[in-house]
């Protein structure tokens, strides 16, 4: 049973496309990823050094042009809370990239499979 080559080639097209939009996709996860990496480490160097601050200091946060003084308390649990959102953001990321490299993995092996049965 053979297949049109007009059907061949834009079944090929199909598959080219999708490979190369999962690469590229690949590239801005990985991107994304290294930076909440970088503010992951933001957050761990600020949280290390608000906690190595005696409990009467006075912390200040921005907010827009301005800063308002804030109990440390306070800046340390908003810290731990986007950490813990970051670790979901990270993860979300992680299944994300998993899942455009096996598609990526997925088109290729087709178009070899496309190629050998072609030329067989």
């Amino acid at each position: 049973m053979s297949i049109p080559p007009e059907a061949l080639q834009k079944l090929l097209q199909e598959i080219e496309q999708k490979a190369a939009f999962s690469q590229q996709q690949i590239g801005i996860v990985k991107a994304q990823m290294a930076a909440k990496t970088r503010e992951s480490r933001m957050l761990q160097l600020t949280s290390s050094e608000v906690s190595s601050l005696p409990k009467d200091t006075h912390v200040y946060e921005g907010v827009g042009k301005m800063f308002v003084l804030t109990p440390t308390e306070d800046v340390k649990q908003r810290l731990s809370k986007e950490s813990q959102e970051l670790k979901s953001e990270m993860a979300n990321l992680d299944k994300k990239l998993h899942y455009l490299e096996t598609t990526y993995k997925n088109s290729r092996a087709s178009m070899e499979q496309l190629f050998q049965s072609r030329g067989g």
